[in-house]
């Protein structure tokens, strides 16, 4: 009879998981000692790795260098050829290897040490060669592999990996990492869009802006939303100070009610206290106040209280924040 597919993955899901499980009763004070020891360092982390756990490596240099830690991965094999010129006496080196015994992990680690740099190793083997030349040793062990063999690396690369994000994590706790030092390293894509674009960069200013006084004559106020094509008028006193606001939604509301609109001024049916922001806000976060009050247009003010601008669900759409 064939193996049963699904069985065999949810098996090795159940194998990985019990792996994971098991090494939150092992992070101890070595962890901690490996971010002070990151935090110290005035270099670069240089990751180290062979066969799967050098892919495994890859990816938490990647890590590591996008939520504020310089890193980058040299391949052992190449470290002994010439690329261990990369290492400088500044730097550190985070290697990884379950069996701790790698070849050309071991010909480099007397290098390593002659230069004192100082060694992190996440092995899944204590008293290996690897583990003997570390300054810190975060212990990746798992009881058995997800392979049904228990020789392809599955559940010890993921030990591995998710060491590797715990450490990326805690140091990025520990530096107090925003998400404007995120955007810093992520300036591409709708992620670089939704933290490094500000409410200034988009919203409308000027001649481009429905303002209106108290007193203006309804019907005039009405001239002014037709012709800025916000949706709404923003209503200023004589020194611009931000009054309130009237939407086309408040007109569909009054013409329910059977309103006469005829005897009205802006300040009969404004909004005295619309929701703003500042023009340095995130346009992320004019998306989020915009969705939780129900709103398609924030108006923008300065400290004084004055308008400077307003920005639309339209201007978030077109500059692809939301």
């Amino acid at each position: 009879m064939p193996p049963n597919p699904i069985a065999s993955a949810r098996e090795a899901l159940r194998i990985e998981a019990q792996a994971l499980t098991a090494l939150i009763d092992r992070i101890d004070d070595s962890m901690a000692r490996a971010v002070q020891i990151v935090l110290a360092s005035r270099g670069r982390v240089i990751v180290m790795g062979m066969g799967k756990s050098g892919h495994v490596g890859r990816k938490i240099a990647a890590t590591l260098a996008s939520t504020g830690t310089p890193a980058f991965f040299v391949h052992p094999a190449e470290a002994s050829h010439g690329d261990l010129g990369m290492v400088t006496a500044q730097d550190l080196v985070l290697a990884l290897s379950n069996s701790g015994e790698s070849d050309e992990l071991a010909v480099i680690l007397p290098v390593i040490k002659r230069l004192g740099v100082q060694l992190i190793a996440i092995t899944g083997n204590a008293q290996s060669t690897l583990a003997r030349h570390a300054d810190c040793v975060l212990d990746s062990r798992v009881e058995q592999e997800a392979c049904p063999l228990n020789l392809a690396p599955t559940a010890s690369t993921t030990a591995q990996m998710a060491l590797g994000d715990a450490l990326a994590v805690a140091l990025l706790d520990a530096r107090g990492f925003r998400p404007e030092d995120f955007a810093r390293s992520h300036p591409g894509g709708a992620l670089g869009r939704k933290l490094l674009t500000h409410v200034k960069d988009l919203m409308r200013q000027g001649e481009a802006l429905p303002t209106v006084a108290p007193n203006t004559p309804f019907t005039d106020m009405m001239k002014t939303m037709s012709a800025k094509t916000l949706g709404c008028a923003a209503v200023v006193d004589g020194s611009g100070v931000l009054q309130g606001i009237f939407t086309d939604g408040d007109l569909r509301r009054l013409i329910e009610r059977g309103t006469d609109l005829r005897p009205l001024r802006a300040a009969d049916v404004m909004h005295a206290k619309p929701r703003t922001l500042s023009a340095e806000a995130l346009a992320v976060d004019a998306a989020d106040l915009m969705e939780e009050a129900r709103i398609t247009v924030v108006l923008v003010v300065d400290e004084a209280g004055r308008l400077v601008g307003a920005v639309s669900s339209n201007d978030l759409l077109r500059a692809k924040v939301i």
